[in-house]
């Protein structure tokens, strides 16, 4: 993929290069974000999976197993293990794995549309972060699409009918993570020497055996264990499909964040979103229809869009007054950081 897309972007040449890179990398991640979100939405919901827990781990091992496999056959490039590896990258690690099964939980207990306007909190987060730890200050026309997203998802929270209070507690520590995922993500790809593959593979080794430990003391494999489904031939493509997705996502989230900044990463996740909330408010059991909800989704939806437009149209690199926006790429050249 990476490969497909550089050899076109070479192709293109100067700043349409460039632009089709940010393009069709913002595009790849945001179809992973799609797909992985309804196949996860089918495992924990329609199949009942009583483990949002074991799903998590299932797309932890399924990243480990392909990347290692992947370096054994030459198609990947990453440093050997070695314990200065779990310093470099911290606290990269903590915050993958807390993101990836408070996500799954959010999934499991809340409705689609509702969980894509609950998540454009993190937007907010990111925007604040990256002015924190990156230095990036959005410009005024981000700002405001950024309002209209928040305002829309807190009008739509206010008459929300299916409340799940710990559903909304899982998507914020969600929203949290996926922001610092996003900056410190950004950070180390430039400092940390691991390539995007390094970063994905020791991200989940490192948590592999806490994940399995903390999901034995809650019981969590036992009741996966019991599952009567795991003869259900669908539910088992379904199930697989959502491990090999969590790295296919991981991957895309990275690829994204290289190329776009941290906030443009979040927005792209954020407006897969549009299609989750209309798809949802059709096919998901749990949804249930207010008209001062179903405005606020709407509005979240609009402040999306303009985002969208914003951040893609084709203007200068940097701003008239030279200060740094939200389109000025803050890594170098792929070859420095890119060990592929």
């Amino acid at each position: 993929m990476r490969s497909l897309i550089s050899y076109l972007a070479s192709g293109m040449g100067g700043v349409d290069g460039t632009q089709f890179l940010k393009l069709s990398s913002a595009l790849f991640y945001g179809l992973s974000s799609f797909l992985i979100t309804v196949v996860n939405k089918a495992v924990l919901t329609s199949y009942r999976f009583p483990s949002f827990l074991v799903l998590s781990l299932g797309q932890l091992t399924a990243s480990i197993v392909v990347l290692f496999v992947a370096k054994r056959l030459g198609i990947v490039k990453y440093p050997d293990f070695s314990l200065d590896i779990a310093r470099r990258i911290f606290p990269l690690p903590l915050i993958y794995l807390g993101n990836m099964m408070f996500g799954l939980g959010g999934t499991q207990a809340l409705s689609l549309p509702m969980f894509a306007a609950l998540r454009r909190f993190s937007i907010l987060m990111t925007m604040l972060l990256e002015l924190a730890v990156l230095g990036i200050r959005p410009s005024f026309s981000v700002k405001v699409s950024v309002v209209a997203m928040i305002g829309g998802a807190i009008l739509a929270a206010v008459d929300d009918l299916s409340f799940n209070m710990h559903g909304y507690l899982y998507v914020m520590i969600t929203n949290a993570l996926s922001a610092a995922n996003g900056v410190y993500m950004k950070k180390k790809l430039d400092t940390a020497d691991m390539g995007k593959y390094g970063l994905m593979y020791y991200n989940s080794l490192f948590m592999m055996l806490p994940a399995i430990l903390g999901t034995w003391l809650v019981g969590d494999l036992e009741r996966a264990w019991l599952y009567e489904g795991w003869g259900d031939p669908l539910f088992l493509t379904q199930f697989l499909l959502s491990c090999v997705m969590g790295f296919i996502l991981t991957y895309s989230i990275i690829l994204c964040t290289q190329h776009n900044s941290a906030l443009t990463t979040t927005i792209v996740g954020c407006l897969k979103n549009i299609s989750v909330t209309y798809i949802g408010m059709f096919i998901s059991d749990d949804y249930v229809f207010s008209w001062l909800n179903a405005i606020g989704l709407n509005i979240s939806i609009a402040g999306s869009l303009l985002y969208t437009y914003v951040t893609f149209r084709k203007k200068s690199s940097g701003s008239s007054d030279g200060s740094t926006t939200d389109k000025e790429r803050l890594l170098p050249a792929s070859g420095r950081i890119d060990n592929v």
